[in-house]
């Protein structure tokens, strides 16, 4: 092979090279992961269980009254509802970036046997957990066969609240 066209080939060889790892180095897919971790305004804050379980905890009591009941108006009957806390389901979970997620139960005052099924929703992006929206999953509902039983207003597809009625 001539001498002047295997210069030109390694040549060329080179500047494609180089400009194969420039493209890569300054694509947009490269820095995406880098530019996140960075900006403050993208910045994502790791909670872990006990985060989120201690956080519930601390919600709770100070959101109850002095006989440990905890207030909530059911957001689709309108009924002012009187509860007491029983517990954090397990698990509780990261949603999605700094949306973080746990389910509870607490029973009716004076009624231990009906069950809600109360869902928090916290965020976590001020580098601190707290809770923004809460919702009845489940009502207590009776049954001759079961007695009471938890039945479900909503479920879950990919993280996001379908209804079912």
């Amino acid at each position: 092979m001539n001498r002047y066209l295997l210069d030109r080939r390694i040549n060329a060889n080179l500047i494609n090279s180089l400009l194969a790892g420039l493209l890569i180095i300054f694509s947009p897919w490269s820095t995406a992961e880098s530019t996140a971790e960075t900006s403050p305004q993208a910045s994502v804050f790791k909670f872990y269980v006990e985060d989120i379980k201690s956080t519930m905890q601390a919600y709770v009591a100070s959101q109850v009254d002095t006989d440990s009941i905890f207030h909530l108006k059911d957001d689709k009957t309108g009924e002012n509802l009187e509860l007491k806390f029983v517990m954090v389901h397990d698990p509780v979970r990261q949603i999605r970036g700094n949306i973080y997620f746990a389910c509870t139960d607490f029973h009716v005052q004076g009624e231990p046997e009906k069950i809600y099924d109360i869902d928090f929703w916290m965020d976590g992006s001020s580098g601190e957990l707290k809770v923004y929206d809460t919702k009845v999953h489940k009502e207590p509902r009776s049954s001759l066969l079961y007695g009471w039983y938890k039945h479900p207003r909503y479920t879950f597809v990919n993280d996001e609240v379908e209804y079912l009625y």
